[in-house]
């Protein structure tokens, strides 16, 4: 299949603006189709409601092609540019060339929306597309391959996930990959693409850390807290994996995190229905056994692949739950007294896809944002960050090398190849030997050069 898919992309069919256009639109309507079916898929693969479904998924990348629909022909033109005087007469291009074909590995955690907003990007800049689902979500991936059937395999081909295939997978030769999953996998991912020095992006994970201040408004920060820890059971890579909470304002924001967890996901004492389950019973089994040497202040406990939200108490760096990221329904609470503290000691940590401030103080504010790493993030918000298009979303370090969304999602399949178109007659003829001292004197003058 890759080698059919090699042979298509030669024929350069995917090069033509108005072919990539109409094949998103395509796309566009062979979701909107079959979204029943992706709804219903999602209930049955791990419990997501509708709601969720639409916002966290559907409903990103409707918007992603709309933007691409209405924005593509403007990012693909060819961009002219000035060049310098040692080239005259002479004028530059910048043309945006596809890589070719396109490797794109999506994880089972948002299994729809972070299979198509790369596959969107991929289809915008031109490439052929080569995808491997999580085997995690079944039904999820029945729809998704569905979707995709209206292409042809040799243009977009969704890869059968057995164990034969996911074992060669890495081996295979691609023009550009695309991973979103664990750093483990990643890892192992670049050492077998290593021979063939394929360019990559990589999207990963880490401990995003929450800090809320003394200063800041304490009900609101709960509020959104509570909703971004939460949602989707916690198994999101950018949900807040623990908070650091300023000791004046610990109890208060307690109050209010219990007040919002109960008003958000119960009902009369019970789970509501919409929320969202674990995607196995082992995570389950996992998850549950990070809480046994903490205190619990509410949660911690589990029916079937339903966990609880879990919040616990007076955790330290040291503990077992602070060694990995969480990727389910568990805030662990640090308190501190001290920011500059916070800061000295997050700098020694292995740079997170995202972190959260919450807090007033604007030199406060600007001291987090400046001495700290890591993707992207929030000022008295979370999440919110990547739902923005003109705002790109990536790792930095063990979270991920680049980043995509938008504008950006064109880029990081694109080429950007650089010409330089010369006059065929007419030039200087400084370059050229024999050498005199006034052709050094020119030179050095060029490249302002003094001694």
């Amino acid at each position: 299949m890759l080698e059919k898919q090699r042979e298509y992309f030669k024929s350069g069919e995917t090069l033509n603006i108005n072919f990539r256009i109409n094949k998103l639109k395509i796309l566009k309507q062979s979701i909107l189709n079959n979204i029943d079916d992706l709804i219903k898929a999602f209930k049955e693969d791990y419990n997501k409601c509708e709601f969720d479904v639409y916002s966290t998924e559907i409903g990103l990348v409707l918007k992603e092609i709309t933007f691409f629909v209405r924005n593509l022909k403007k990012l693909a033109k060819t961009r002219k540019v000035k060049t310098s005087l040692i080239n005259i007469p002479s004028c530059g291009y910048i043309i945006n060339e596809p890589y070719g074909n396109v490797l794109i590995v999506s994880p089972w955690n948002y299994p729809f929306q972070l299979t198509m907003l790369p596959l969107v990007g991929a289809i915008a800049a031109g490439n052929t597309i080569y995808l491997k689902t999580s085997r995690n979500t079944p039904k999820i991936n029945g729809i998704i391959k569905k979707i995709l059937s209206v292409f042809k395999e040799e243009y977009i081909y969704v890869m059968e996930n057995t164990k034969e295939n996911i074992d060669n997978l890495f081996d295979l030769k691609f023009d550009y990959v695309f991973y979103t999953g664990s750093p483990r996998v990643a890892k192992e991912l670049m050492e077998r693409q290593a021979k063939y020095l394929t360019p990559m992006t990589l999207e990963l994970g880490g401990k995003s850390p929450c800090i809320i201040d003394k200063d800041a408004n304490v009900e609101k920060s709960a509020k959104r807290l509570v909703w971004a820890k939460y949602l989707n059971a916690g198994q999101t890579c950018v949900a807040p994996d623990y908070v650091l909470v300023h000791k004046d304002i610990k109890r208060e924001l307690v109050k209010y995190i219990l007040k919002y967890i109960n008003e958000f996901y119960y009902d009369e004492g019970k789970i509501r229905e919409e929320y969202t389950g674990i995607v196995s019973e082992r995570s389950v089994r996992k998850l549950i056994s990070l809480t046994y040497k903490n205190e619990v202040i509410c949660g911690g406990k589990s029916n079937g692949n339903i966990m609880e939200p879990t919040v616990l108490d007076n955790v330290t760096f040291d503990d077992e739950i602070m060694k990995e990221e969480i990727f389910g329904p568990i805030m662990p609470l640090i308190e501190f007294s001290n920011l500059d503290d916070v800061i000295n000691h997050l700098k020694d940590l292995e740079k997170p896809l995202a972190l959260y401030y919450f807090g007033n103080n604007k030199n406060n504010q600007k001291k987090v944002i400046k001495n700290l790493s890591f993707g992207g993030g929030c000022l008295n918000d979370t999440i919110m960050h990547l739902t923005e298009e003109k705002l790109p979303f990536g790792g930095v370090g063990l979270s991920g090398m680049g980043s995509y969304h938008g504008k950006k999602s064109f880029e990081v399949f694109t080429h950007k190849k650089s010409v330089l178109k010369k006059n065929a007659s007419l030039e200087l003829s400084i370059k050229y030997p024999p050498y005199t001292k006034n052709k050094l004197k020119i030179n050095k003058f060029y490249f302002r050069i003094k001694k």
